[in-house]
């Protein structure tokens, strides 16, 4: 099971590279989304590890909630770009 996390782990980091390399906030706002998907899977399989149904909470809140929230910002930001064109 370590292995898995393990594995889950760079795989995350993946995104996070993508997200240094690129310029645009779009690219940018939807690598952030894709972490934040990445470590709550992570947060839901150590919890099942752990024997903790509170840490699994946590990261299915942080899966429904927070990745609304970065795809509106990341949408605000996209029309703020193209207004200042």
């Amino acid at each position: 099971m370590i292995v898995v996390l393990l594995l889950m782990l760079i795989a995350a980091a993946l995104p996070l590279i993508q997200s240094i390399r690129s310029e645009s906030i779009w690219e940018r706002m939807l690598c952030y989304t894709s972490i934040s998907t990445r470590f709550a899977l992570i947060l839901i399989l150590y919890s099942r590890v752990q024997h903790d149904p509170m840490i699994g909470l946590v990261a299915v809140v942080v899966l429904s909630v927070g990745n609304s929230g970065l795809l509106l910002l990341a949408n605000l930001f996209k029309a703020m770009e193209t207004e200042c064109e």
